[in-house]
């Protein structure tokens, strides 16, 4: 990938130095310079400097895969939810080297599920984790970490069941809280060097959509396309990056209204459109996995795996509780969609509120 540090790329040290002196420090820096202007740099002859230019071309060209090594690297390419009957039917759980999303309206779990997946990545690999540390990006300072403290000790209470393992895991969460696009896109240009230096496992995003519907106003002529190559730019950093290291990319995602499109029979549907993830259609086709949850009564919510390469259209009920997410059973409801694109798929909403309106008397 472009964006990637020259000393990543083969190029020696006192090269990568030198070339520093004149702000060329990624391979995009260097490919896009002339042959003239890196031979100055670089103090090299015409012919070292095209034999420079030829290796930092090879080193970021996408390797070759076959079908079979993928197939041989199946068994190894899932990290578990801790959630069996959404693990089963991901067929292992969330799939490594690819991105997925987690969108729907607020309260029903997104950073929570965020929160309970940072925990299970940092365990050892015998407790189902991925022994490694987490780079969490939050973007709406929804981030607790009394949370992530209650959540761990909740749900693995046998493996944190002394303070050194708590502390030990909190220390491996690395949380970044960056609250413009610039600053979002400056991190993950940056990724690379922090999961190296850091053995991340995995990279939490929560949420891409709050900083971008914030600063760009589609209504506005030419503003639609600008904010389509923001987040065409920020997912190919991600896809390179979870390609790159076989570690999961998780995501959350917001919700938005879609006019003058035909959903199936929804309590969220109004006569003009229903709600459904935002950031479009585009957008839709940049994740590999999309998972909606959605509100079914004030107390019961539901997740939806609405795009997969390898589960079905399937419904599974679940609450919040101390230790999390937690599923109502072990049972699945497979259900066929009809449209033309699961990433449209209607959200539920919660449409009303119960408030205690009795007094005590004074």
């Amino acid at each position: 990938m472009a964006t990637r540090i020259l000393k990543r790329s083969g190029v020696s040290d006192e090269m990568c130095e030198r070339l520093k002196r004149h702000q060329i420090e990624s391979c995009k820096d260097l490919l896009s310079l002339t042959p003239i202007e890196v031979m100055h740099a670089a103090g090299l002859s015409y012919q070292k400097t095209l034999g420079l230019l030829q290796s930092v071309s090879k080193a970021i060209a996408p390797p070759i895969t076959t079908a079979l090594e993928m197939w041989k690297q199946q068994s190894n390419s899932c990290f578990s939810t801790s959630l069996p009957a959404l693990d089963k039917l991901l067929r292992g759980g969330l799939p490594c080297g690819t991105i997925t999303e987690v969108t729907g309206p607020s309260g029903c779990g997104k950073t929570q599920m965020c929160m309970m997946l940072s925990v299970l990545a940092t365990m050892p690999k015998s407790e189902g984790g991925l022994d490694s540390s987490v780079i969490y990006i939050d973007t709406e300072s929804a981030f607790s970490a009394e949370r992530l403290v209650e959540i761990a000790k909740s749900r693995f209470p046998n493996y944190f069941n002394c303070k050194e393992r708590v502390m030990q895991m909190a220390g491996r969460v690395l949380l970044f809280r960056e609250l413009t696009c610039h600053d979002v896109l400056q991190r993950l240009e940056r990724l690379e060097e922090d999961i190296i230096s850091t053995s991340a496992g995995l990279i939490i995003l929560d949420s891409v959509a709050s900083v971008v519907r914030k600063e760009f106003d589609t209504t506005l002529p030419g503003i639609l396309m600008q904010r389509s190559n923001l987040l065409s730019h920020e997912a190919t950093i991600l896809k390179y990056l979870a390609h790159q290291f076989n570690i999961p990319v998780v995501l959350t995602n917001q919700i938005t209204t879609h006019v003058g499109g035909q959903g199936s029979a929804s309590s969220a549907e109004v006569d003009s459109g229903f709600v459904t993830a935002a950031l479009g259609n585009t957008w839709s086709h940049c994740v590999n996995t999309r998972l909606i949850v959605q509100y079914v009564t004030t107390q019961q919510r539901q997740i939806l795996i609405a795009k997969s390469p390898v589960a079905p259209f399937a419904v599974l009920n679940y609450t919040i509780q101390k230790q999390g997410i937690c599923i109502d059973g072990n049972d699945s409801q497979e259900t066929l969609y009809r449209g033309t694109d699961p990433g449209l798929q209607p959200i539920r909403v919660r449409t009303e509120f119960s408030y205690n309106l009795n007094r005590s008397a004074d």
